[in-house]
C-alpha cells in the first residue's frame, strides 16, 4: 500500500523523471500539444476531472479557489467509481497525478492528492 506521502502531483509539461511511480492523467481534456505516445502517462482518469460546469466557473480564478475546492469535494464524493480507479492504483504503489493547469497551487490535482491521502489514511485506521 502507498504512503500518504507516495501521491505526487506534476504538470505535465514538466520533464518527466525517471522514477518507478504510476502516472495518471486527471485531465477530462488531453492537454494541448502533448500526443499521447509522449505524456508516458499510465492511466488517463478522464471522469475524475471536475465536470466542464465546475472547470469553466472556477475558471483558474485564485479568489474562486476556497468555494472551487468545496465543490470538487463534493463531487469527488459522489463519484465512486472514478476515485477507486484512482484509490487502485494509490494502494498498489507510489503516484503522480498529472495535471496541465499553469497555476501549480490552485488546481484540481492539489485537491485530489489531499482528498485520496484522506481516504488513505481513513482505510488505514
Amino acid at each position: 500500500m502507498a504512503k500518504q506521502s507516495d501521491i505526487d502531483i506534476v504538470r505535465v509539461y514538466d520533464k518527466a523523471s525517471d522514477t518507478d511511480r504510476a502516472r495518471l492523467l486527471v485531465d477530462g481534456i488531453w492537454p494541448r500539444g502533448i500526443s499521447k505516445n509522449d505524456l508516458g502517462h499510465d492511466d488517463w482518469i478522464k471522469d475524475i476531472a471536475p465536470t466542464t460546469e465546475l472547470r469553466k466557473w472556477f475558471d483558474h480564478d485564485p479568489d474562486k479557489w476556497g468555494e472551487f475546492r468545496n465543490r470538487y469535494l463534493r463531487e469527488l464524493a459522489d463519484n465512486t467509481d472514478a476515485v477507486e480507479r484512482c484509490l487502485a492504483w494509490c494502494r498498489a504503489g507510489p503516484v503522480t497525478l498529472l495535471f496541465a493547469a499553469k497555476d501549480r497551487e490552485h488546481n484540481q490535482a492539489v485537491v485530489l492528492r489531499d482528498y485520496l491521502k484522506q481516504r488513505l489514511k481513513g482505510s488505514t485506521s
